[in-house]
């Protein structure tokens, strides 16, 4: 007990510095929790198998969404290799299917038919286990893009498209909380899905 009272300002310090050294190591290793930037809106649209899939489905995992079109001449086949990227990193730490989806869902549905999107996903070795292709009426498609992740669509009278090339990054509960760019790197939106999904 003398022992405690002699070296009261010692222990005391000793105390503060392992407190400090704690706050330290938090404040180094912790990653903030993105913010909820919207929940994303329901929606109900076909899949390359003829099932209906609904977000509501696809609740309880993280997930990438992608908006595109399958005869795209630059950034939809970039951008959809870039997530068979994604998708084979997730698959390396057993998440692909069982934690994590990727949903990419096409604006074109009168070229895009299931036979076309499927056709385009396999070019790019989709597992089709955990990422969906999905297409349905056009208007809502733009409207889903517009509102949930603020993506703009423009088709001109030829049927051209001019569209957003962003990847939406959407929690277990339907809230979209990252957008990644064209220049984020695979292992940099697999990090971010792996992140969330701790």
């Amino acid at each position: 007990m003398w022992l405690l009272k002699k070296y009261k300002w010692t222990w005391i310090l000793l105390v503060l510095c392992l407190i400090m050294a704690g706050y330290l190591l938090w404040t180094t290793y912790a990653k903030p929790k993105l913010p909820i930037i919207r929940p994303v809106e329901s929606f109900s649209l076909e899949n390359v198998d003829g099932r209906n899939i609904t977000l509501e489905d696809t609740n309880g995992k993280v997930r990438l969404f992608y908006f595109f079109f399958s005869s795209c001449p630059d950034v939809c086949p970039v951008t959809t290799f870039r997530l068979s990227q994604v998708q084979d990193l997730l698959k390396d730490k057993g998440m692909f299917g069982k934690d994590a989806e990727i949903i990419s869902i096409s604006f074109d549905p009168e070229r895009d038919t299931r036979e076309a999107i499927k056709a385009f996903g396999d070019k790019f070795k989709a597992d089709y286990s955990g990422w969906y292709f999905l297409r349905g009426d056009q208007q809502k498609i733009m409207d889903l893009a517009m509102n949930s992740f603020k993506i703009l669509i423009n088709e001109d009278q030829n049927n051209n498209f001019v569209h957003m090339d962003l990847i939406g990054l959407v929690d277990r509960d339907g809230n979209l909380r990252n957008i990644y760019r064209p220049e984020s790197t695979p292992q940099e939106i697999a990090q971010g899905v792996i992140d969330l999904a701790k």
